[in-house]
């Protein structure tokens, strides 16, 4: 098969892969995208989003596509709720319209991105299988359909199992002690209404005994749930998840003593799926290597309990793509700008990360996480 050139080429069709691209298009550079999904409807992206000002927003700014955002946003998606293992409310905030960290459906917002690129940018069913230097930093990219291109600028965003960090870092993700339970409620005011006064009209924490459920409200009325337990890293593979009473079964056996309510986002789901939560170490960082860089998780993948994983993609990727606009003609002088500001804000997020995985399932984290609510930064 034929090698074809590209002189950017974006690895991964994800929320960072695809802002880096819409702000190189604002600013009249030509990038392509390879992603390992058939098209854009191959599958449902699910789960709700917390877009930071800070950071996400910030990247849709750069995007020129933060009006349209604010057409997307859930409202009443920033409430909130903490309960205990007995279902006892120890926190609830609702959502005023103040809040800093407005919700989205993740498809929504990829739709946005998606939609805002001039046709042809993605090629679509490209996973690909490895990349090699070419020297004076042009690189070559395989794919499992044979095919190969080249390129003058790699960018990975191909997520955690990248395929493009090679090349900078031996670095891989390590298991966090966390699996996570993913099940869907569907049409839940009516077919599932305990469920769905249990969530309320937002985010809903539910923490104990090392354990807990994490449950969102989404904009179409269902209930997108992750039910987490620290577990070792081969548990999930004793649960035959194709059979989904047994399934269900398996995961509410360590849950025998919570609130019936609780219990209920388990136990009535319609869909389940299990996920290991991985994360790269702290403060992962890598030397510059000509023609060639990460972003999102490819760069930094962290557990997702402080909510920056997507936010920080997008960031990344507006950045990423201000610095080649910045230094037009001159790849080792934007990466080099890119990279020296990318690492500590990936530390930064990364440590938090780990420090809300631990709080939220320690031995204190119903009590731990109250104080944070109610006495610590988050208290409004």
């Amino acid at each position: 098969m034929s090698t074809h050139h590209f002189p950017l080429a974006i690895i991964g069709g994800g929320l960072g892969g695809l802002t880096a691209a819409r702000v190189l298009h604002v600013h009249g550079i030509e990038s392509a995208i390879f992603d390992l999904e058939a098209s854009a409807a191959a599958r449902t992206q699910g789960g709700m989003l917390d877009i930071h000002e800070e950071n996400g927003q910030q990247a849709l700014h750069a995007a020129g596509l933060h009006d349209d955002f604010l057409k997307l946003v859930h409202e009443g998606g920033q409430a909130m709720r903490l309960l205990g293992p007995d279902g006892t409310v120890h926190v609830s905030e609702e959502d005023d319209g103040t809040g800093g960290r407005p919700e989205v459906d993740r498809g929504d917002l990829r739709d946005l991105l998606l939609n805002s690129l001039p046709d042809g940018t993605i090629h679509w069913g490209r996973k690909a299988t490895g990349a090699r230097p070419l020297g004076d930093g042009r690189h070559e990219v395989t794919f499992v359909d044979g095919s190969v291109v080249t390129t003058d600028l790699l960018i990975g965003a191909d997520g955690a199992w990248s395929r493009v960090r090679p090349l900078v870092s031996d670095a891989e993700p390590l298991y966090t002690g966390i699996c996570l339970v993913e099940t869907d409620l569907f049409e839940a005011d009516t077919r599932h209404p305990r469920s769905a006064a249990v969530v309320g009209g937002g985010f809903l924490i539910a923490l104990g005994h090392e354990r807990g459920f994490l449950a969102h409200r989404e904009r179409d009325g269902s209930l997108h749930v992750y039910t987490a337990l620290r577990a070792d890293e081969v548990w999930l593979d004793t649960i035959d998840f194709t059979d989904r009473a047994a399934a269900k079964a398996a995961v509410l056996a360590h849950f025998e003593d919570w609130d019936e309510g609780l219990r209920a986002l388990v136990a009535d789901a319609e869909t389940i799926t299990p996920r290991r939560i991985h994360a790269l170490p702290v403060g992962h960082r890598w030397d510059r290597v000509p023609g060639v860089t990460l972003l999102g998780d490819a760069a930094h993948v962290m557990s997702p309990f402080a909510g920056e994983g997507a936010n920080l993609a997008m960031f990344d990727g507006a950045e990423l793509a201000l610095a080649v606009a910045a230094h037009p003609g001159d790849t080792e002088a934007a990466l080099a700008a890119y990279e020296e500001a990318l690492f500590p804000r990936g530390e930064a997020s990364a440590a938090e990360s780990a420090a809300s995985l631990d709080t939220m399932f320690g031995e204190r984290g119903l009590e731990q996480m109250v104080d944070f609510f109610t006495t610590g930064p988050a208290a409004r």
